[in-house]
């Protein structure tokens, strides 16, 4: 548990929290026992709930992986009680910790947000982790541009994985800050005792950046199916090839390989004496062979 003292907010930041935290908070602050069984269990969806003393809410960041290359939601819980925010989350949230590591270590830093409430200070930081999304949208939009590359390049085959996992990670994305917009909207709409009146014009501002994610999410997610689309395409008109090119190969040889076995069933094999019968048969077959080729050139079969 790390705390950084400002001028008007005091800052708890839990990282992994446990029972021992959770006691020591609940003795510190008289959180309701509702509060402190949240922190202690996940949260499946986000939340907001105003309580006597304080307002809890449950949000849910999108983060990557890089060993399953996929976006998971990582849960921050935040309380807001009289000139104290406290926020716990399970998982490394980077943004989060750099930005409390500066206030800590910097006196600029904390000069910068001296004068600000616990309201204004959790504005800062649901703002910040909605603005890391871009450069997540913008990772996602380089791998797209990749997979275009390949599929034209001619790599259709090894890119039908790698559409796969650029799906689930878009999709992974749309299911974390889908239901986010309900808190942000409950911030910015509802009188709640610990959110100052003059702070819901920033809440509504960050309602305009979810939007912005959401429409970014929507953009990318019609581009990869386009390119799922298209790589199916051309996926399918390289098998139509192969099997073109097959059934062409066999047809030419079903004629040649019919005279063969007539000659193999005849007693006396034509031009079986002549000291240039194998290439008279072999000149046959290739005879043969070519009517059959143009009679699918004349059919436009080839």
């Amino acid at each position: 548990m790390k705390e950084v003292k400002l001028e008007k907010t005091k800052w708890l930041d839990i990282f992994e929290p446990n029972a021992d935290d959770m006691l020591k908070v609940q003795r510190r602050f008289g959180l309701h026992p509702l509060i402190i069984d949240e922190f202690s269990t996940p949260t499946l969806r986000p939340k907001a709930s105003e309580y006597e003393n304080c307002l809890y809410l449950a949000i849910h960041i999108p983060l990557f992986d890089k060993e399953t290359r996929t976006t998971y939601p990582g849960e921050l819980d935040i309380v807001i009680a009289d000139s104290t925010l406290i926020t716990a989350h399970d998982k490394d949230i980077y943004q989060l910790t750099e930005f409390f590591n500066d206030l800590k270590s910097s006196k600029k830093k904390r000069d910068l947000f001296a004068r600000h409430s616990p309201g204004k200070l959790l504005h800062y930081i649901v703002e910040m982790l909605l603005e890391s999304c871009f450069p997540k949208l913008d990772h996602i939009t380089q791998k797209l541009d990749h997979v275009e590359e390949e599929i034209f390049a001619g790599h259709e085959t090894e890119m039908v994985f790698e559409i796969s996992v650029v799906k689930r990670d878009i999709l992974n994305f749309r299911r974390t800050m889908k239901p986010q917009r309900t808190v942000i909207e409950s911030l910015a709409q509802k009188d709640y005792a610990l959110i100052e009146n003059e702070l819901r014009p920033y809440y509504q501002d960050l309602i305009g950046t979810n939007i912005r994610i959401w429409n970014a999410l929507e953009s990318v997610k019609e581009t990869i199916e386009s390119l799922e689309d298209t790589n199916n395409s051309l996926l399918s008109n390289k098998l139509d090839t192969t099997m073109k090119v097959l059934t062409i190969f066999s047809a030419v040889l079903l004629p040649l390989t019919v005279y063969s076995n007539i000659l193999a069933m005849s007693a006396q094999i034509p031009f079986g004496n002549n000291p240039f019968g194998f290439w008279i048969h072999i000149s046959i077959m290739i005879f043969l062979g070519l009517i059959t080729i143009t009679l699918f050139k004349i059919k436009k079969w080839i």
